[in-house]
This record gives C-alpha cells, sequence and structure tokens, in this order.
C-alpha cells in the first residue's frame, strides 16, 4: 500500500456536497441544502472560508445533480458587479467578490450517491498522492476556534490521518461515529485512536468522544476505502475505512489521530439545529448583534408570559 511524507505541506480540501438535503423540503426542492442561508451568506461558504483560513488553496467540491448553483456562487457575477459598480454601492460590491477569491476551485460529480466514503473516493484523482482535509457542510466551526489548522499540525507532526473529536452527552452518542482513544503524549487535546465505531447503541460505545465532520487524512484512505463494503444504511462509511487505518503502522499510511475541539460549533444538519446557529451567529455580529439581542430578549420574556 502506497502512502506519503507525513510532512508533504496539506493544500487540498474536499468538500462532499451531493446530498439532497430531504430534512430541508420544501426549501431544497430547487435550491441545494449548502446554499440556504445562515444569516446572511450561505452554509457552504462558511465552509470554504474556513478551509482557505488554513492554508488550503485547492478546494474539491464533491456535487450532484441541481447542484449548479454551488458553482456559480463562487464565481464572477458580472452583471450584478455592474449593476452594483454603477450604484457606487462598495459594500454589496466586496461582498458578492468575496466569495470568488476566496480559493481554487473545482467540482466533480459524485454520481451514484454510496455514502461518505464513496465521496471521499471520488477525488482520488484530484487529491493525487497528498494528505488532504475532509471537511463536511453541515458543521460550521467559528473562525475564533481555528480546529482545522491544529489538524493539520497534528497531521505533519505525527502523520497518519487525524479526525475531530467532540465530547457529547452518552444518549446522543448514538448520532455520531464514536472513537476509543488513548493517550499518546502530543498534547492534551490529541490522542491516539485505536477503533471507530459509526453510530453505536449507548451500551456499546467506547466513549463519549464523537467524530464531527472534520478529517485529514492520509491518501492511503483511498485503497482502504475500494475495499471497505458497504456499512451501516448501506453505505460506504469513511468510518469504517478509519478503523481499518488505524490497524495499519505508519509506513502503511495508517495510525489515526484524534484532536479533541471545545469550541464553537454551529449544527446546520436539521431544522432546528439550523435555527438555532443562525441565532448564535447573528447575536454575535456586530452590525446585527445589538438590536436582534434586543429583540430577542423580548420576544423570550413575551413568550414566558403567555
Amino acid at each position: 500500500m502506497t502512502t506519503t511524507n507525513p510532512r508533504l505541506p496539506v493544500t487540498k480540501a474536499v468538500v462532499p456536497a451531493a446530498g439532497l438535503g430531504t430534512r430541508f423540503l420544501p426549501a431544497t426542492k430547487a435550491t441545494p441544502k449548502e446554499m440556504l442561508p445562515v444569516v446572511d451568506k450561505p452554509a457552504i461558504q462558511y465552509v470554504v472560508e474556513e478551509a482557505a483560513a488554513a492554508g488550503l488553496s485547492d478546494i474539491l467540491m464533491v456535487t450532484g445533480r441541481n447542484k449548479r448553483a454551488l458553482e456559480d456562487h463562487f464565481d464572477r457575477a458580472y452583471e450584478l458587479e455592474e449593476l452594483l459598480s454603477r450604484k457606487g454601492d462598495v459594500d454589496k460590491l466586496r461582498r458578492v467578490r468575496e466569495s470568488v477569491s476566496l480559493a481554487n476551485m473545482h467540482y466533480v460529480r459524485q454520481g451514484d450517491p454510496k455514502g461518505l466514503g464513496h465521496a471521499v473516493l471520488v477525488a482520488e484523482q484530484h487529491v493525487a498522492g497528498q494528505p488532504f482535509a475532509v471537511l463536511l457542510g453541515d458543521d460550521l466551526i467559528d473562525p475564533r476556534d481555528p480546529l482545522l489548522s491544529r489538524m493539520i499540525e497534528v497531521q505533519q507532526e505525527l502523520g497518519g490521518s487525524v479526525v475531530a473529536l467532540m465530547e457529547v452527552d452518552p444518549a446522543q452518542i448514538h448520532l455520531y461515529g464514536c472513537a476509543a482513544v488513548e493517550a499518546n503524549g502530543f498534547g492534551p487535546d490529541v490522542f491516539h485512536i485505536t477503533d471507530l465505531v459509526e453510530k453505536p447503541e449507548r451500551a456499546d460505545a467506547p466513549s463519549n468522544y464523537a467524530v464531527i465532520g472534520r478529517y485529514v487524512l492520509d491518501p492511503a484512505v483511498f485503497e482502504v476505502l475500494k475495499k471497505t463494503e458497504p456499512g451501516r444504511g448501506g453505505e460506504i462509511q469513511l468510518t469504517d475505512a478509519l478503523r481499518t487505518l488505524a490497524t495499519l503502522s505508519l509506513a502503511e499510511g495508517g495510525q489515526v489521530h484524534g484532536v479533541l475541539f471545545e469550541g464553537r460549533r454551529y449544527d446546520t444538519g436539521d431544522r432546528a439545529d439550523y435555527l438555532r446557529s443562525i441565532v448564535r451567529l447573528a447575536s454575535e455580529r456586530e452590525d446585527l448583534g445589538p438590536d436582534f439581542r434586543s429583540w430577542l430578549r423580548e420576544f423570550v420574556s413575551s413568550e414566558m408570559q403567555d
């Protein structure tokens, strides 16, 4: 099995974006769920901004049918820019252009969606033997908490692959991939992962460390994914491939490490969490926060009195 020098820089990111977004129907009937606004930017832009801030200048988006809006968003909109320019609306013009200059964007279709592991496998040719990051669009990480940069640092120092971990209520562990961990001496936030289980029952979970949607992967994962049988839900699970990598030597591209994240994370994966994320982000905005928080306090107070 081929692998890579663990010190080879991480410059590429893969963003799976082929899902149908059925939890948000009918809003996602004709609009990709990744384009749903979180305050005044589509959710996918937060993810691309995070990758760019971590120094990842080459981003491959794995898409599917009816996802053309994603490509349009990260492309120039000449007519709109010309209109804003003629009006002298410099602020809106700047915001419209922001998404275009974030990174070099590339797109590939997943075709038959067979799970997250399959979406990552589609990126093999683009990644071209380098370690790379994977960012899932349902998890938005606050830019004040540079999780991805820390994960890249760990991968560069230790080699292998790195996943992001978060402590969750044991009653919620069945919603996540779950990691069995042991200390590795690299730092209090870094663990060696000995096993991974996709969405275990509470009684079977090896810990309450949940895997969240950030990965930095050795390209050895591709050969493992090709041999990984469909798992939970009949899909090719990335968690299952990482479980195999955890049993291999570093020379084989194995070893999996976990970085414990204790910062601010905004979950946009279902309707209730999506709404909470908007409220939290809007409340912290300098331009919106003061008035919005005042209104929110009045609204909550009136609801409690009813």
